[in-house]
């Protein structure tokens, strides 16, 4: 049975210019994502996860195109968006949604709940009626009382926010969610029944998630793969069991171990913690990005950029000491 790719990115590029100098002759470049390749199939949640500065959330304005990239190509249910028509692009605008990080910044003070979520209905020229209807609809979706469409967001808790805003998404019924730190401004109980939430909905309605967080408890709870991204590099993908049990790039390891232990019986005392400066991605060079930081780092990473090597069917890593083994 052959699975439907939902998001294709094919050797992504975004790099930011720097000018310097009087007559900007020096120019330089941040190469915030640098060929970068992934597919997602419909029904699968994807986790991306990496430190602050990784690239990830640039990554996710390229694939909504809220950011132009610089090469490469992104395909939404088989459509490149900067290359649809009209129809296409109106198409898409509807069968994708964003839950962002902070959903009180996302929502007009001065609307009402209701308000808020039939504005993307109204835009997309759904009748007043319709769109009245839908947002109650949408309401009982996210296990919320309709008596809150009257409310206003700062009469709202943090949870009961991100439920409006993951309510608004679902308004215009998307095939495709992309969800930036749609926790991390929650406490760790709410946190639990959002997720729960999104997993419920994702089940019931059959989407496909992409998650971007830094927070390795998320994505082992909610994925069902995991990228890992380091200064604009994906360095490793596959199932997340595979990778939580297994992490094969010594950047990933040390995400692992560095992340919070929830059961108090499970932590160690010797926890190995990632040092080091990750540096700027303006003065990245040849060779593997984390070789400054890697206790395996060989003089082969600082001059060669490691390759991509298969290590299951579905899970790859790019890594100098794979490439060492597989010769």
């Amino acid at each position: 049975m052959n699975k439907q790719p939902m998001i294709e990115i094919r050797n992504l590029e975004k790099f930011f210019s720097i000018n310097s100098g009087l007559f900007n002759r020096n120019k330089k470049f941040v190469r915030a994502i640098d060929d970068v390749s992934l597919t997602i199939y419909k029904g699968e949640i994807v986790g991306l996860v990496g430190e602050s500065g990784s690239g990830k959330t640039t990554l996710a304005r390229v694939v909504l195109d809220l950011t132009k990239r610089t090469g490469g190509e992104v395909l939404i249910d088989g459509i490149d968006i900067e290359k649809a028509s009209k129809a296409e692009i109106r198409k898409l605008r509807s069968e994708i949604a964003v839950v962002f990080q902070d959903p009180l910044s996302n929502l007009n003070p001065r609307e009402t709940v209701e308000s808020s979520i039939m504005r993307p209905m109204l835009i997309h020229g759904i009748s007043k009626e319709q769109a009245r209807k839908t947002a109650g609809e949408v309401l009982d979706m996210v296990k919320m009382d309709r008596s809150y469409l009257t409310s206003y967001p700062h009469q709202l808790s943090g949870g009961q926010l991100q439920r409006i805003a993951i309510a608004r998404a679902l308004a215009l019924n998307p095939k495709i969610m992309v969800l930036d730190e749609p926790t991390s401004a929650l406490d760790v109980s709410v946190q639990a029944q959002i997720l729960n939430l999104l997993l419920d909905l994702q089940e019931q309605l059959g989407l496909t998630y992409l998650v971007i967080t830094h927070d390795l408890n998320v994505i082992k709870y909610i994925s069902d793969k995991i990228a890992v991204m380091y200064l604009g590099k994906l360095v490793e993908f596959g199932p997340v069991n595979e990778v939580a049990a297994d992490p094969a790039h010594p950047y990933t390891r040390s995400l692992l171990t560095s992340a919070p232990i929830l059961d108090p019986s499970l932590r160690v005392a010797d926890k190995k913690i990632l040092v080091g400066d990750p540096g700027k991605l303006s003065d990245v060079g040849v060779g593997c990005r984390f070789a400054n930081r890697c206790p395996h780092a060989m003089d082969i990473c600082r001059a060669k950029e490691p390759q991509k090597v298969a290590l299951s069917e579905n899970h790859w890593v790019a890594c100098e000491l794979f490439s060492e083994k597989g010769k």
